[in-house]
């Protein structure tokens, strides 16, 4: 095998593969959390008990506890609890654009961003909370479009398209975010 002829005849797909990389943001880094789209700086102190007061203004989460691996769990409930009041909330709100409504909404540990089921069942990850609103938005739009159609035929973008027309755009905005469970840090 010619590893310099691959590389020149793969030259265009590898540049292309690293400037998405290079643009993607993940949800978790060593030390900030993305919260609504935005980075937060994780401030860890040692102590007793477990707390996290986020401070959105100040782009600031302070966690405490008496052990630093216990960050992500907290960031876990954290986000489990504003996803889920986000998911249940938004979905109420947007079901009636697309005159469905969903058996059930719940937001649980997935690979992607959302599913939805044939009997109705609507499910997010709980990592919605990282998204800015458009994105998270979409998720739930896209979802319940299946309700609607349950595929992704040219009919499910048609419809998807009535009630979010620049769908595309968001779709490969949310293809540049990276959950963290996805970094084998899970």
């Amino acid at each position: 095998m010619d590893v310099a002829k691959v590389l020149r005849e793969k030259s265009p797909w590898l540049q292309r593969e690293y400037d998405k990389m290079s643009r993607t943001r993940r949800v978790l880094g060593s030390d900030s959390v993305m919260f609504g789209g935005e980075a937060l700086k994780i401030l860890f102190s040692e102590g007793p008990g477990d707390s996290l007061v986020p401070d959105l203004e100040s782009g600031v989460v302070t966690i405490t506890s008496t052990e630093k691996r216990r960050v992500r769990e907290l960031l876990r409930r954290w986000f489990l609890k504003e996803s889920s009041a986000y998911a249940v909330r938004r979905t109420s709100e947007l079901a009636p654009r697309l005159g469905v409504r969903p058996a059930r909404v719940d937001v649980r540990e997935m690979g992607k961003w959302g599913y939805c089921t044939r009997s109705g069942r609507l499910s997010f990850s709980w990592q919605l909370a990282a998204l800015p609103e458009p994105l998270r938005e979409y998720v739930v739009l896209h979802e319940l479009t299946h309700l609607v159609e349950f595929n992704h035929s040219p009919s499910f973008r048609r419809k998807l398209a009535s009630v979010c027309p620049d769908f595309r755009e968001r779709e490969k905005e949310l293809d540049l975010i990276l959950p963290y469970d996805r970094l084998g840090l899970g």
